[in-house]
């Protein structure tokens, strides 16, 4: 696992300012790279399930080039999305420029700045990374996200109580309100029920629920002031896309799996059989392990160049980048999924497996 390799993810933002200067129909260039050409390339690269020994994961755990790569999306991301507006309010674009420019930004926005504050909320053993990740989002205006992602969903997954667990049969575009909703709902929830064991009312300042909604108000004014009712709705649109890449992303990684019931109550602990794994190498690298899902949420604080394959996990038959093609195309998606689904049942997968005894 080598860290330059992880360094592709810069392509997302430099074909967003390439598509721009050439202009016209390359403004889209972006969502071609991610959904055309990648998913292509991926397949000619194959997969890699080598897992990293003992003595190589203390090396990578320890080697900073990997948080690095990670902090400096920061500046990136607010940089970028920041620029774009400028470009929007004072450079002479036509509408379809103006469309393409704002969806290319919204997929980088979400390919690299959701997806690398999700490895960033997850470090919460200090307060920096989580911040910076809380930041990234904002950018986005999903910022309750990181509440119900680490606090809602890791503990709910794979069962009917989490909105972002699709369920078998449900095709994504059911699952998109469902989702938003519902993780708003769970943000709120979690953060009401921390107000209440501090004796305080759930609309008190100190509700991140709160806070992050004013943030975003006053990033949406701040933008309306500088960059006018063009930059204000570039900023949406671009927020809406990279939302929209988060939750796709989200109805893959679990589609149809469920943990079971136990009769006293409750339900099995998460396994690395409750998600959908892939282990395409050049998707990886594009995603920071992203697809190596079932030890993420097996063990959730193992940062992402440490992230295993499991060969008794259920296996997504490509890369994440193929599989949202497929998602947004319901029919396509329940022809590949659904038999795979009734397959990984039947085989009755979710037995309790030893994942550190894989090689």
């Amino acid at each position: 696992m080598r860290p330059d390799g992880f360094l592709v993810i810069f392509l997302v933002p430099i074909s967003v300012i390439v598509g721009y200067f050439i202009g016209g129909i390359y403004t889209f260039l972006t969502p071609v790279l991610v959904f055309g050409l990648i998913p292509f390339v991926d397949l000619i690269v194959g997969r890699s399930p080598k897992n990293p020994s003992p003595d190589q994961e203390k090396r990578l755990d320890d080697s900073l080039v990997f948080r690095r790569i990670t902090w400096v999306c920061l500046p990136i991301q607010i940089g970028i999305v920041t620029w774009g507006a400028w470009i929007i309010a004072n450079r002479p674009l036509s509408p379809l420029e103006m469309l393409g420019f704002a969806v290319s930004m919204g997929v980088s926005s979400g390919a690299m700045g959701i997806n690398v504050s999700h490895e960033l909320i997850h470090r919460v053993s200090n307060r920096y990374e989580p911040l910076m990740g809380r930041i990234m989002l904002a950018s986005v205006l999903y910022t309750h996200w990181a509440i119900e992602h680490v606090a809602g969903h890791h503990r709910q997954v794979a069962t009917p109580d989490d909105p972002a667990t699709a369920r078998f049969g449900e095709s994504f575009w059911q699952f998109l309100p469902r989702t938003v909703k519902g993780g708003f709902r769970d943000a709120w929830r979690i953060e009401s029920a921390r107000m209440a064991r501090k004796n305080l009312a759930a609309w008190a300042p100190r509700n991140r629920v709160v806070l992050y909604t004013a943030a975003h108000l006053g990033i949406l004014a701040a933008v309306f002031a500088l960059f006018g009712i063009k930059g204000f709705i570039y900023w949406l649109v671009q927020a809406a896309v990279a939302v929209w890449l988060l939750e796709i992303v989200n109805f893959v990684e679990h589609y149809g799996l469920l943990r079971e019931k136990r009769p006293e109550g409750g339900y099995e602990p998460v396994l690395p059989v409750h998600s959908w794994n892939s282990s395409n190498r050049l998707t990886n690298y594009f995603l920071f392990n992203l697809q190596r899902h079932s030890d993420h949420h097996y063990r959730p604080g193992r940062r992402y160049q440490l992230l295993r394959h499991f060969d008794q996990s259920p296996q997504l038959p490509t890369g994440y980048a193929g599989m949202l093609v497929l998602a947004a195309v319901p029919p396509l998606w329940r022809r590949v999924m659904d038999p795979k689904v009734q397959d990984f049942r039947s085989q009755k997968a979710q037995v309790p497996i030893k994942p550190e005894a894989q090689p």
